[in-house]
């Protein structure tokens, strides 16, 4: 729940602000096309890779501005040892989610505007889905390990929209058109990713 509630913070105040932006600066629809584009070809090289924690950025700053205890109590955020006040590691989840939204949204905005820059459909576009998120968790964390190759195939969407927003003044696709390539390049990974799966030995 605090996830999403600050997903719904950070996104509508990242979405007005990009909105403004656009509307005040038309070049940095480039900006946000290149951006997407390293984004896309980074997640592809990226993919099927394991990531470490520890080697997390955003854990070792946070680390560094507070002591952190070894053990959970309970929900609480924060609990004494020795004497001494320190944040539980539920503390550091709750963060790592709140600055992980912040990199997705980076990456999703732009798409969205490569779409429309009607604000307000971006706003609720975005509410929308997040709202769903927590009834979507349980059935995304049941069949991830089927969609191994999703990764792959949200970078080449990452790409696709990148390059789309870097020609918006040479060449105009359509809406109609970006969709139907999203939900193609989904659609073949998923069906691939879900092949593998059926074909990949069992394990003993």
């Amino acid at each position: 729940m605090y996830g999403v509630v600050g997903a719904l913070i950070m996104r509508t105040i990242m979405i007005l602000a990009g909105g403004w932006m656009l509307q005040q600066f038309h070049w940095l629809l480039y900006v946000f096309g290149g951006f997407l584009l390293l984004t896309g070809v980074k997640m592809w090289f990226s993919a099927g890779k394991e990531q470490s924690l520890d080697d997390n950025p955003a854990l070792k700053l946070l680390r560094r501005v507070m002591t952190v205890s070894e053990k959970y109590d309970g929900e609480k955020f924060f609990t004494v040892e020795n004497g001494k006040r320190v944040a539980t590691p539920l503390l550091m989840v709750v963060a790592l989610i709140e600055l992980s939204d912040v990199v997705f949204a980076v990456d999703s905005i732009p798409a969205i505007y490569a779409v429309t820059t009607d604000a307000f459909i971006v706003l609720t576009s975005n509410i929308f889905a997040i709202l769903g998120l927590r009834a979507m968790y349980f059935l995304l964390a049941a069949v991830a390990n089927r969609f191994s190759l999703l990764s792959y195939g949200l970078a080449l969407i990452l790409v696709f929209i990148g390059i789309k927003m870097l020609l918006i003044d040479i060449f105009h696709i359509p809406a109609v058109v970006s969709l139907g390539v999203v939900l193609f390049i989904l659609t073949v990974t998923m069906v691939l990713s879900w092949q593998r799966s059926k074909n990949a030995p069992s394990p003993l």
